[in-house]
């Protein structure tokens, strides 16, 4: 797959889940990708998503006091938002490395 064709999926995938139907305000849903702006009660959890995934318990997700689909929807955006931004960094070493 070329370069702009792997670049243009991706921010499809990044379109969808921040944009695209779901059962989880997308204002939520942009502050879970981006990592800021989260209420208290998901934060701990979306951290460890994005920092230390084996560490997460059923704790974490029960003391989100949200439903199923909408945890689902918000780990998805943290998790795709860290990679993004590990993709972003990657790609602008690259073109630096390039010059």
């Amino acid at each position: 797959m070329p370069d702009d064709a792997k670049r243009a999926a991706q921010r499809a995938l990044v379109d969808r889940i921040l944009t695209g139907p779901g059962c989880t305000a997308v204002d939520l849903r942009s502050r879970a990708f981006a990592g800021a702006g989260l209420q208290p009660s998901v934060k701990p959890l979306l951290d460890k998503v994005v920092t230390d995934p084996t560490q997460i318990t059923d704790d974490d997700f029960a003391a989100t006091g949200l439903a199923d689909d909408q945890l689902f929807e918000l780990v998805v955006c943290a998790a795709v938002g860290r990679s993004t931004r590990m993709y972003e960094s990657a790609l602008a070493a690259l073109d630096e490395a390039d010059t």
